[in-house]
């Protein structure tokens, strides 16, 4: 049975953000997505209850993060080398050390790039997700 690509979206973003706090698992057979917390307290405020043989990877799969999908790091690489191939050094360093995003979202402002960004990075999450979908034989509808 399909599954809304919508909801992978919303998954890929719960098990992105919980920053490893949680996950979200869609079951084999396609027609749910459980949303599972690390902490016993928060999954308490779930509405569902998860199945008792969640940890089954033949029938769940993990939704995977940014840095599953190479979203991070090297997405930036590669949007600062096509938009903005004069600041490819400095990117580079900022990436070295601590705090490079933050760094990376001053030196776009500074550009007038934040826009450019936000779609580059919205369109190859969205082209990752559908490959990791397609791997997994995960059927989707939009």
């Amino acid at each position: 049975m399909p599954v809304k690509f919508g909801d992978i979206i919303q998954a890929f973003e719960f098990a992105d953000v919980s920053g490893g706090m949680g996950s979200a698992t869609p079951s084999s057979a396609g027609r749910k997505i459980y949303y599972q917390f690390d902490d016993d307290t928060l999954q308490e405020l779930e509405d569902d209850q998860l199945p008792d043989d969640i940890d089954d990877e033949t029938k769940y799969l993990r939704i995977p993060n940014t840095r599953d999908l190479d979203l991070g790091k090297p997405l930036v690489i590669a949007f600062v080398r096509e938009f903005l191939p004069d600041d490819l050094d400095e990117v580079r360093y900022f990436f070295s050390k601590r705090g490079a995003y933050q760094k990376f979202k001053a030196l776009l402002s500074r550009r007038g790039a934040i826009d450019a960004w936000h779609d580059y990075r919205n369109q190859a999450t969205e082209r990752a997700l559908r490959d990791w979908c397609e791997v997994h034989t995960i059927e989707i509808v939009d």
